[in-house]
């Protein structure tokens, strides 16, 4: 240690700095081989601090560990001789990963030789400040003069920044003179005014895009935004191995694509998409479409035990359901014969073998290593072979990958038995590759250009670079992102089917779940899911969110969307006394009262009416301004305020009528409130939804120890079988959606009949202060 802290010493690091380097062994490494070359460059002279300095920068920032050498006797004989050129050089180096290195095109890009002369910079500034004297003697030294340095710069690129910056200073001095007290003084802020003009406008829905608290989704994935890489440019990207083939590949790439951006969203057809999958699906989908490329929906087939047509079809109509749709739909067995084929070269470079390890024996973080990893090849080919004609039993065989994945798992399986039909090759296959060679490849077979997965898939990266790489194909770059997650749910397909299984719901679409399809039946609009995803932005963190925010996205479209109607989930009789028995008025009901020129529809008002039980009470309560036998109240959009005369009750004291008095709203004093109310209604089935569960993390033993099963709410589902609404609803269709006025926003569920309408309350119109 004593030894490397004298040779950084030596260079014109301090002690602190070089001891603070040697806890970095791998700056440490780099460094000193810097140093070695430097000193092989300049022979007997020494390494001075200006060069020891750029060796240092550059050594910390370098990517490539093959461009040291190079680099270091470009400093070292004076060709780069500062920062700026440093930072063109590893540019230059990281843009040309393959040899050799142009040595003319590296000296333009790096202006090597470039000398700039103080008669240049002074006439640069000069004709800057020039530009801008008036300004300058206007605003003094309260000018951003960053400005002026920038055109400067701008004009002299390889100038010395603090040559550049002391004749800016002293050219800036010669022009005003001296700072005066004036000048000393802080700029005064000046108040924002307060105007319609800058109050907070909330932003409508546009083609399923919202713009909220910040950037659109599209905002957040269109071009440099994601700092991603650019077709054929993979090799840019920091980890992206780089192999003798590469250029050439990427070149074979580009003139197929044509440098068309492309994603997939590669489910696995087990189970239904839940809320998780769609911050997948807008990424994916609408990293392609805001980047002018295409997608792929690509179903990753590969474990014919689990898979049931029912989840293709549900998968495809919730991609489509969210407003996206597939540039091809594909499936991971269209590549069987080409993933074998490729299994057999990787047998025959070297670099997998058939193993006879059990899985359980390979379970745990240190599986004993196999005492087949070195059978010979021609030994594996055959072995492959058999495996492919049904020759072993299950789990006899396996074919493994010679190499060590990021999180420590050795030699990762690739083929498996599986003696199990394939809903489309049938029993042309026994064998089926797994997730961890499959992946990539068929994101190579496919030309993806950005492979975008959760985050914890980022141990499996340098596997799917390895794989590409020594079967010399086309390797794609993976992009992780972080997950999304919900509170107050479950989302695995493994709990949700005990859900069902023990019948706590009745399918995966139950409301009470955050699948896709269980959304949807709820009544959530596929652009409120959309504007979620987008408001919780693209991040590489994972996001845990409670429903609310959800719920607010909801609130959101369907305030815009959904008509209002008329509804009374617990009827109580109303009879108006003074109202003729055979009269009935035509009542013009807005459909969205805030922009009454959306449309309108008509309901019949008649001597009997039916109001909410808890808009009547019979004692009053102080705050309460609703109906009761001494305060009237309004009927919403009926133009009457209606008096308490008579209370009718049952035999067991329960009130079950009112009798009342009917003015016109126009001589009446104005009521403290307006109650909804309907006559002549339809009587429907209203399902009301609270939380599933009852602890915000019922996965989490801490917090749960008796497990999610015992976490269920009791009152997470209330049915009310008759209530009334009002007719305008006549004749909707499943998903029709409804503001429900002071009550909450409503769907006409599947369940529906000719005979009687269900709905499913989707949200209630305010959030529910009980809830977090």
């Amino acid at each position: 240690m004593a030894e490397l802290v004298a040779i950084f010493t030596s260079i014109g690091l301090s002690e602190q700095k070089a001891k603070e380097t040697l806890k970095n062994e791998s700056l440490s490494a780099l460094l000193k081989e810097a140093i070695t070359v430097a000193q092989g460059a300049l022979g007997d002279t020494c390494v001075d601090k200006a060069t020891g300095c750029l060796l240092y920068s550059m050594a910390s920032r370098l990517k490539d560990p093959r461009r040291l050498a190079f680099l270091a006797e470009q400093i070292a004989r004076r060709r780069i001789t500062t920062e700026l050129q440093v930072t063109a050089a590893l540019d230059f180096v990281k843009s040309h990963p393959q040899d050799p290195i142009n040595q003319p095109e590296f000296d333009q890009a790096c202006g090597v030789g470039v000398v700039i002369t103080p008669e240049q910079i002074e006439d640069a500034v000069e004709v800057t400040i020039r530009k801008h004297r008036n300004q300058l003697l206007e605003e003094r030294y309260r000018f951003n003069m960053g400005l002026l340095m920038g055109e400067a710069r701008a004009a002299l690129k390889w100038a010395d920044g603090k040559i550049l910056k002391n004749e800016v200073d002293m050219q800036v001095l010669h022009l005003l003179g001296p700072k005066t007290e004036a000048d000393l003084e802080k700029k005064p802020k000046i108040p924002k005014q307060k105007g319609p003009e800058n109050e907070k406008k909330e932003e409508m829905p546009v083609n399923g895009t919202v713009k909220l608290e910040g950037k659109s989704l599209m905002e957040q994935l269109r071009g440099e935004s994601l700092k991603f890489h650019k077709p054929g440019e993979n090799y840019k990207t920091e980890g992206y191995v780089v192999t003798s083939n590469t250029m050439r590949l990427l070149k074979e790439h580009l003139e197929l694509t044509g440098g068309q951006v492309r994603t997939r969203f590669p489910p696995e057809p087990n189970g239904i998409l839940h809320i998780g999958h769609a911050k997948a699906i807008n990424f994916n989908f609408g990293y392609a479409k805001a980047n002018n490329g295409i997608c792929f929906l690509r179903y990753d087939d590969t474990n014919p035990e689990k898979e049931e047509e029912k989840y293709f079809t549900a998968i495809r109509e919730m991609v489509e359901w969210l407003g996206y749709k597939p540039y091809a739909v594909t499936h991971a067995s269209d590549n069987f014969q080409k993933l074998y084929d490729l299994a057999i070269e990787l047998i025959r470079r070297g670099h997998a073998y058939v193993c006879h390890q059990r899985g359980e024996e390979l379970k745990g973080h240190n599986p004993p290593p196999s005492p087949w990893r070195d059978r010979p090849v021609e030994e594996s080919l055959l072995l492959f072979e058999r495996m492919k004609k049904g020759m072993f039993a299950e789990g006899e065989a396996t074919l493994r990958m010679k190499m060590v994945m990021e999180d420590g798992k050795m030699d990762p399986v690739a083929y498996r038995i599986k003696y199990t039909p394939h809903h489309r090759t049938g029993d042309e296959w026994c064998i089926y590759p797994t997730y961890d060679y499959t992946h990539c490849l068929c994101d190579s077979i496919e030309h993806i250009t950005h492979s975008l997965c959760t985050k914890e898939f980022q141990a499996r990266r340098s596997s799917y670079f390895w794989l590409c790489n020594v079967l010399d194909v086309y390797c794609p770059v993976q992009w992780e992102y972080g997950r999304l997650n919900l509170t107050y749910t479950v989302v695995s397909k493994r709990k949700i089917i005990k859900l069902v299984e023990t019948g706590v719901v009745r399918d995966w679409d139950d409301p009470r779940l955050f699948t896709l399809t269980a959304l949807r039946r709820r009544g959530f609009p596929p652009e409120a899911i959309n504007n979620f995803c987008a408001r919780v932005g693209v991040t590489v963190a994972q996001t845990t969110t409670e429903p609310h925010l959800l719920e607010a996205c909801v609130r959101d479209v369907l305030n815009e969307s959904a008509p209002r109607a008329m509804a009374v989930l617990e009827p109580l009789k109303v009879t108006i006394t003074n109202m003729p028995e055979t009269t009935q008025v035509e009542v013009c009901v807005p459909d969205f009262p805030a922009n009454e020129e959306r449309g309108s529809h008509i309901i019949p008002f008649t001597r009997t009416i039916y109001i909410e039980q808890s808009d009547f009470r019979e004692v009053m309560e102080k705050g309460y301004k609703r109906l009761t036998p001494d305060q009237p109240v309004g009927l919403r959009h009926a133009g009457y305020v209606i008096s308490v005369q008579r209370v009718i009750k049952d035999a067991s004291g329960k009130v079950v009528e009112l009798e009342v008095n009917c003015t016109s709203s126009d001589v009446a004093e104005k009521p403290k409130a307006f109650i909804q109310w309907v006559s002549m209604p339809l009587q429907c089935e209203v399902r009301l939804y609270e939380r599933l569960f009852l602890h915000k993390n019922p996965e989490d033993t801490a917090e749960v120890p008796g497990g999610f099963l015992s976490d269920i709410n009791p009152n997470s589902l209330q049915v009310i079988d008759s209530t009334f609404v009002d007719r305008s609803v006549t004749g909707s269709k499943v998903f029709d959606k409804f503001q429900f006025e002071r009550i909450g926003y409503f769907s006409v569920d599947p369940d529906s009949t000719d005979e009687k309408l269900v709905f499913n309350r989707t949200v209630t119109l305010k959030e529910d202060p009980g809830k977090i």
